[in-house]
């Protein structure tokens, strides 16, 4: 069998260089020279042929995180794809950007982060067909039981209201982690044995109010109300918990729509034109895997993800202005 005439890294770094255009095609006709360059044949080959498994970005990111302390963080995105009709993975999603359902890739991460890196670890692409056998509550769980088992113990675990239910929050218990997140206003608690209520009903505190929270156990509640007068919820398990402590893990569980913009912005994820769901779960992958170096030059030199994609691209230009090959015959004009 002959080798394959690219590589999972030829296409990363595809993606870290082009600034809009992310096809295999395009991937082929800026390749370097060689003795033998790919088609753009090889590049619809390898994302069509690749594994698509999640395990290598965990090879990649292994070294850089500690797996004892530090945030675990688990939220999802949509890969806006409007106009894609006859594209595998894409469905309707509610997407908290557009505050609305569209059509996109469902992309859920785990992200661990120690408040001055980010780095996903783990990831899973919802499958509309699968639904509702197979839900972003089961892929958040398969994710924590996959971070258990790669040793991690972090200092506590953060996400959104939309997995704050009880089997969730039993599973991040089961691994002996602590959680903190956000609860609708209509969560069911019982303060002081005075029966289940909403949550929104009784005089919870800034400071923290434990309360017994329906079909889990004691929890920690906090009141949180913002200069506009909107009102916010939090509740963990930890119950030593105060509200400066719970304020600093809030703060760090940010990093993860940080990590979601600059995904979008600087690799390309969204880009792909491509039909087959494995060709799709394979550029998603990349593209992740493609932040991961974005991030680790960023925490070394302090580029932010955006001006090192820009220099790239501003690089091709100052070669290009060197000696334009777009001129008018004659002199130059004013």
């Amino acid at each position: 069998m002959n080798a394959p005439r690219c590589s999972a890294e030829d296409y990363i770094q595809f993606l870290l260089a082009t600034p809009r255009v992310c096809s295999a095609t395009e991937a082929a006709r800026v390749q370097p020279e060689r003795p033998a360059p790919p088609a753009h044949d090889a590049f619809t080959r390898l994302l069509a042929r690749l594994e698509p498994e999640p395990a290598a970005l965990w090879d990649e990111v292994r070294p850089l995180v500690r797996r004892s302390g530090g945030v675990l963080v688990l939220d999802d995105t949509v890969l806006d794809k409007p106009y894609a009709h006859k594209m595998g993975l894409v469905g309707p999603f509610w997407s908290g950007k557009h505050q609305r359902v569209l059509r996109g890739i469902n992309l859920v991460t785990l992200a661990w982060t120690d408040g001055d890196a980010v780095y996903p670890t783990d990831y899973r692409l919802v499958d509309p067909a699968e639904i509702p056998k197979r839900t972003k509550n089961d892929l958040f769980r398969d994710m924590l039981a996959a971070a258990k088992a790669r040793g991690f113990a972090p200092a506590c675990v953060c996400f959104d209201a939309w997995y704050s239910g009880k089997e969730n929050l039993k599973a991040v218990r089961a691994c002996g982690w602590h959680f903190l997140c956000p609860v609708r206003s209509n969560r069911r608690v019982n303060l002081e044995r005075a029966g289940n209520r909403a949550i929104a009903e009784l005089p919870i505190a800034a400071a923290g109010t434990v309360v017994h929270l329906e079909g889990f156990g004691l929890v920690k509640a906090f009141r949180i109300v913002a200069t506009n007068g909107d009102t916010e919820h939090w509740i963990t398990d930890d119950l030593s918990m105060d509200e400066v402590t719970r304020v600093g893990y809030a703060e760090r569980a940010w990093a993860i729509e940080e990590y979601h913009r600059g995904l979008k912005q600087c690799t390309e994820v969204e880009r792909c034109p491509a039909r087959l769901a494995r060709s799709q779960r394979n550029h998603v992958g990349l593209a992740i895997r493609a932040f991961v170096r974005l991030e680790w030059h960023r925490f070394r030199t302090g580029v932010s993800w955006l001006e090192a994609k820009w220099a790239v691209i501003r690089d091709a230009v100052r070669t290009y202005l060197k000696n334009p090959a777009y001129r008018l015959p004659g002199p130059a004009t004013a």
